[in-house]
């Protein structure tokens, strides 16, 4: 079969706040074509997904970062979400761990938020690839060429725009794993797609329809704010270089 896996181990990259679908649906996808798949993260136990701003369920993560090796790695699934990469990108042991797949030439798909942890492991300049179109800037200023497809295959490395790509991107992630020869996604573009006049209707409707706080999280949010606030009459703060305390 040309998207057998059996002999291939996949790293899955990820942290608290990673869009549920973008992991469970390709890991989903991984482990049926016969991979054994590890979840690597910043820290053990299990990790919270997000449904865009609200919680969803945990994945149990198999390794941390300092105890994951990429050399064990056949390759590597980068999750996006909002929160998701944006706390990987501030992680040395993260960048440097994606910086060894990518100098090996190991495999690497990744889609929405995702290709930030790229971009900050300075890997983008040069590169062609696609994302959340909010990212679209980021990536062009990094280097990178940006295509508004539904996946775009570039050497090593596949990528989508999000969760409404995840047919696609499924199966291209795993001709890309099984070392099957570039797919039909023409990639020989001297410009960048344009920006987007409007943002994507799918995450604006879905949020227009979010459920109001729970009274359980709005008592969550009281406690936090609280214990800034108790937090902040205890330090100093600054104001434009000078340091101040607060009255008492």
């Amino acid at each position: 079969m040309a998207r057998e896996l059996r002999d291939r181990r996949i790293a899955v990259l990820v942290t608290d706040g990673f869009e549920q679908v973008e992991l469970t649906v390709p890991v989903a996808a991984l482990r049926a074509a016969g991979a054994a798949v590890d979840i690597v993260s910043l820290r053990r136990g299990r990790i919270r997904g997000m449904n865009l701003h609200e919680p969803a369920g945990r994945v149990r993560v198999s390794r941390t970062l300092e105890e994951a090796r990429p050399e064990d790695y056949d390759g590597l699934l980068i999750p996006g979400g909002f929160i998701n990469p944006d706390l990987l990108r501030q992680s040395a042991a993260a960048r440097e761990f994606t910086r060894a797949f990518d100098a090996s030439g190991k495999p690497i798909a990744t889609l929405c938020h995702g290709p930030w942890l790229l971009a900050s492991a300075g890997r983008v300049g040069g590169r062609t690839l696609t994302s959340w179109p909010g990212i679209r800037d980021d990536l062009v200023h990094a280097g990178a060429t940006w295509l508004d497809q539904e996946v775009v295959r570039d050497g090593n490395w596949v990528s989508s725009r999000g969760p409404q790509d995840l047919a696609p991107f499924a199966r291209a992630m795993r001709d890309l794993f099984a070392g099957v020869g570039p797919l039909p996604v023409e990639t020989a573009h001297a410009a960048s797609s344009p920006q987007r006049d409007t943002p994507p209707r799918l995450a604006v409707s879905a949020l227009r329809w979010l459920p109001r706080p729970s009274l359980r999280g709005a008592a969550e949010l009281a406690a936090l704010g609280a214990g800034v606030w108790l937090l902040g009459r205890r330090r100093p703060f600054s104001v434009a270089g000078e340091t101040a305390k607060t009255s008492r």
